[in-house]
């Protein structure tokens, strides 16, 4: 497997141990943990001129900061998204400024790309022909998108209520698209099924293959970069299976350790009042979430009741001094309305969570007023323009 020189290998979250990503991709052999990247950051020669050298083209730009060399990634330019400046928002939270990172832009309109760019470059280089995963939507077509560029057969599973764009771009990629009857955890359990009849597929689910969220990281080198370095006071990222929010902590650890920034931004996970684990065990300060027993929001994305990496989404939280923050339907819809409104940026309404929660904050008086606020539109508005007409289309408009 040819990997980047920094590149030690993959690190168990539970016990330590460090193994070959040749030997093992998944769990842990020793204990059945989490297995997270690891880099020896000494050997990282990587600094700000270095940086301002290069194209702002892909995500691959911070290569000695992910497993794999450029000229080995399965990559369509994904990254490289814009970060754009929102003074009429800044003036309605009354903050300094409020930036829109516009992951809407990536090449099948969602931050998934990122993940599913290094995950089925870790899966080509391993020798694997198929690549399954259970997924709300989102992840599934991303997935289907660069296993087609590999070469690679994919195995999406998702939902009945998951959107038409999504189940018919997985098609349309080539996919191998599997609809679940119910709701995301039925989604989980069937993919489980079809993981165990078939001893050479490649598990890409969230947090099983270490490498989704290590592209996820890659925003935040973006962000920090596009803001000349000043790091941002909150990120607000809407959250289901934390992959995001996990990402994001990881790379302001690395840039912190590498000297490139001072310090770290408080990261706000933005759930949805109809399902949102990650907000009542941080308001519990519980150090694991309890599953949502009867999940209900038009969210899709964010429809994920029983989270599996809880306990590494919350410790980024607190690392980072953040927090966690629910709105209902009807407000994560308005604000995505109000942003398409003020802004021009088209947000899908499980990434317009990300606005709401930005919004209640200041309604519960958390900004001094000197604050840089980043949110994050992980999706495009496009993806689900009917629920929002119709929210519309409910107030009469």
């Amino acid at each position: 497997m040819e990997t980047t020189d920094a590149f030690v290998g993959l690190e168990c979250d539970d016990c330590g141990a460090v193994v070959d990503a040749e030997a093992g991709s998944h769990r842990c052999p020793d204990c059945a943990g989490w297995l997270e990247p690891t880099y020896d950051y000494d050997a990282i020669d990587l600094d700000r001129e270095t940086l301002a050298d290069r194209s702002f083209d892909s995500q691959w730009r911070y290569a000695e900061l992910l497993p794999f060399p450029r000229e080995a990634a399965v990559t369509t330019n994904e990254g490289a998204t814009p970060l754009v400046d929102c003074p009429q928002l800044a003036a309605e939270l009354g903050v300094d400024r409020v930036f829109v990172k516009d992951e809407s832009r990536n090449p099948t309109g969602t931050s998934k790309d990122r993940g599913a760019s290094v995950a089925v470059t870790a899966a080509a280089l391993c020798g694997a022909t198929d690549v399954a995963l259970p997924s709300t939507g989102n992840g599934g077509q991303a997935v289907a998108a660069y296993a087609g560029r590999a070469g690679l057969d994919a195995h999406a599973y998702l939902p009945s209520r998951s959107g038409f764009t999504n189940k018919a771009m997985v098609n349309v990629h080539g996919g191998d698209m599997n609809v679940v009857g119910g709701r995301f955890d039925e989604a989980v359990g069937a993919f489980e099924e079809g993981l165990a009849e078939h001893d050479d597929w490649y598990s890409l689910r969230a947090f099983e293959t270490p490498y989704r969220h290590e592209g996820a990281k890659t925003l935040f080198y973006e962000i920090a970069e596009q803001l000349e370095w000043a790091v941002p006071d909150v990120i607000a990222y809407p959250t289901g299976t934390g992959t995001g929010l996990v990402g994001l902590a990881k790379a302001a650890t690395e840039l912190e350790e590498l000297g490139l920034i001072a310090d770290l931004p408080a990261l706000y996970a933005a759930q949805v009042s109809g399902c949102a684990p990650i907000v009542e065990a941080v308001d519990d300060d519980r150090d694991e979430h309890e599953p949502v027993e009867h999940p209900d929001t038009i969210c899709g994305e964010l429809e994920i009741p029983d989270p599996a990496a809880s306990p590494r989404v919350l410790d980024a939280i607190r690392e980072t001094d953040g927090g966690a923050i629910a709105t209902d339907d009807p407000d994560v819809l308005e604000a995505a309305v109000r942003v398409a409104q003020a802004t021009g940026l088209e947000m899908s309404p499980s990434a317009a969570a990300s606005a709401s929660g930005a919004w209640e904050l200041a309604e519960r008086g958390t900004f001094d007023g000197d604050e840089t606020i980043v949110i994050v539109n992980t999706g495009s508005g496009n993806k689900e323009a009917d629920v929002l007409r119709s929210h519309l289309m409910g107030q009469g408009i």
